[in-house]
């Protein structure tokens, strides 16, 4: 059985264009505060393996967890506490590039697969006007850097370099490669 472990509807949707139904939907419960001085790449392979390693599963069942991350310079951007939490986050993202890393984790038994991928992102200079209209929207909520590229903030950002997916949450070629690793025979 084919555990996904993540509580995103956006993942859910990715795996379906993959034409994934996964068996059980079970997403962990862990601490994905960052440790002190902690890099945004290495955390977010370790949050990710501990995502995988967390969800209950038995021996030949394969999981798949995954975490993004958005990072300006070595300062990760978390999901946003409140609406102002989301605006500082939109103001420093204006007009600048950022990365977005989204690692993935597949685990059968004691075995894991990794791999995560970078993707470049330019968020347009925003005026007040747009940043207040984008807040209003509340799309900011549960996502990372306090905004999804797949929703009303796509028209915020003109040019991207890497994987659309994997900006949203689940790179699909990468999460292919991992389950077929894992023995998943669904592709």
């Amino acid at each position: 059985m084919l555990i996904l472990g993540s509580g995103s509807p956006r993942r859910l949707e990715l795996l379906g264009q993959l034409g994934i139904v996964p068996g059980a939907v079970r997403p962990p419960d862990i601490d994905e505060d960052p440790l002190p001085a902690e890099l945004p790449r290495p955390y977010c392979n370790r949050i990710s393996r501990q995502k995988v390693e967390a969800v209950d599963a038995l021996a030949d069942d394969i999981v798949l967890c995954a975490d993004t991350t958005v990072a300006v310079g070595r300062r990760i951007l978390g999901k946003p506490q409140d609406a102002g939490e989301a605006a500082q986050f939109l103001w420093l993202l204006s007009g600048r590039r950022h990365r977005v890393i989204t690692a993935v984790c597949v685990r059968r038994g004691d075995q894991v697969w990794a791999k995560d991928v970078v993707s470049t992102v330019k968020m347009k200079s925003l005026s007040n006007t747009e940043l207040n209209a984008y807040l209003e929207t509340d799309d900011w909520r549960g996502k990372a850097g306090g905004y999804a590229i797949q929703g009303p903030a796509g028209a915020l950002i003109p040019w991207i370099s890497g994987s659309f997916t994997g900006i949203v949450g689940l790179p699909l070629a990468e999460t292919a490669n991992l389950l077929r690793a894992a023995g998943y025979e669904g592709l």
